[in-house]
């Protein structure tokens, strides 16, 4: 039986290990402020014309549609364009 490590065979198993490694790193990477969420009543649908997309606290990701940061909602990354909480601000 032979031990000799190819490059070919190296590479597979190195992308086998990486792949989910990359997919759970990602998805731990994601982080939601649970409680100032609720406190703010925050939502991931508008209330009328009054969306996250539109407020002055809203930090946008990368596209118009990616979820992106708010300013109040601190360490969340996880706030929708169409979102909606009671600190939506205009002005």
């Amino acid at each position: 039986m032979s031990t000799h490590l190819t490059r070919r065979k190296f590479l597979k198993t190195a992308a086998l290990v990486l792949i989910p490694l990359v997919a759970v790193t990602r998805q731990a990477s994601a982080n939601s402020n649970s409680i100032v969420r609720a406190e703010l009543k925050y939502q991931n649908t508008p209330m009328g014309n009054m969306n996250c997309s539109t407020c002055l606290e809203f930090i946008p990701g990368k596209s118009d549609k990616d979820s992106g940061r708010c300013k109040v909602i601190a360490g969340d990354d996880e706030i929708s364009p169409n979102g909606y909480c009671t600190k939506w601000n205009s002005m």
